[in-house]
């Protein structure tokens, strides 16, 4: 009898801690999950003056909604950018589940060189954990004024001139391929 209610006593700790570990799992996965992504491009106005325009996107992938969500994104030194529209900081009151949220500003460059940004933090609450935080993708390496080698690119004029010609070209040399190459058909009879 006594074995018989060490049994029972085990099996009935076992589905307690069952339940216990079950109830934290679901109460854990009950959070916003943030996927941050934040990328970057180079347009140059004139020579010598490069903007960068600088997007985060903000996505909600979790199973709960985020509140008071704040965007700082401090990559951007003051010696070597100039803020021209937008800022590098945002907040809003809530995203819900599966909602995106973006953001962009954009910059001036000041001086040249390789630049490589850092991720922008954004921080969020959740009513049952406090305040959490996101990491956004890194950008790759920004080359602020470099000098480029202006690429060769096929010339419109080009194939504006010589297109008809290449084209009934073309089709000769396809019609006297046919004619001089064996088909299937004339193999078999021989």
């Amino acid at each position: 009898m006594e074995m018989g209610m060490r049994k029972q006593r085990s099996v009935s700790a076992l589905v307690f801690l069952a339940l216990i570990s079950a109830s934290m799992a679901t109460s854990e996965s009950e959070v916003p999950f943030m996927v941050v992504h934040k990328k970057a491009s180079l347009s140059s106005i004139k020579s010598g003056v490069q903007r960068v325009f600088v997007t985060v996107d903000i996505y909600n992938q979790g199973s709960s909604s985020a509140y008071d969500v704040n965007l700082v994104d401090d990559t951007w030194n003051s010696n070597l950018f100039e803020i021209v529209s937008g800022n590098t900081s945002k907040s809003w009151a809530k995203l819900d589940v599966g909602q995106v949220l973006s953001h962009w500003f954009e910059l001036k460059s000041k001086k040249k060189g390789l630049f490589y940004g850092s991720p922008a933090v954004v921080t969020f609450r959740v009513p049952s954990k406090g305040v959490l935080q996101a990491y956004s993708t890194p950008i790759l390496p920004l080359d602020v004024l470099a000098e480029t080698i202006p690429e060769k690119k096929l010339d419109l004029r080009l194939v504006g001139r010589f297109g008809p010609q290449f084209s009934v070209l073309s089709i000769i040399v396809t019609f006297v391929y046919l004619m001089v190459t064996p088909s299937k058909a004339s193999k078999k009879k021989r």
